[in-house]
């Protein structure tokens, strides 16, 4: 199974919902997924004050792009902040986080496999 097709669409009709953990000062807007897969592209809010200290270091076992669109969050373990602007590209494995924000931050994310080939 495949990501749905899907036409110019308004991501303000998509709601927030709440992500791992349910802080309630994280939440993601599902653009596309693929349920067999469980890889999604998504629209990614920290709100003022959030911090992810709970769900400790991630690691995926699929690959991660994510642009920050506005705002800034600070990773904890690599003691660096991150800006609107910036790009990070990362293979399955790569530890990320936890993050806290003070003024928020929004992010646009795509997540897939790596194919067989790779």
């Amino acid at each position: 199974m495949s990501k749905p097709e899907i036409e110019f669409t308004p991501v303000t009709n998509i709601e927030y919902t709440l992500c791992l953990g349910d802080n309630p000062l994280i939440k993601e807007r599902i653009l596309a997924t693929d349920p067999v897969g469980g890889v999604a592209t998504r629209i990614l809010r920290y709100e003022p004050g959030a911090d992810s200290t709970e769900l400790g270091v991630q690691k995926h076992d699929f690959w991660e792009e994510v642009y920050i669109i506005e705002g800034s969050f600070h990773d904890l373990t690599l003691d660096k902040t991150f800006v609107a602007g910036e790009f990070a590209c990362r293979p399955p494995g790569m530890p990320h986080g936890p993050w806290r924000t003070d003024e928020g931050v929004t992010t646009y994310e795509v997540r897939y496999h790596a194919r067989a080939e790779d």
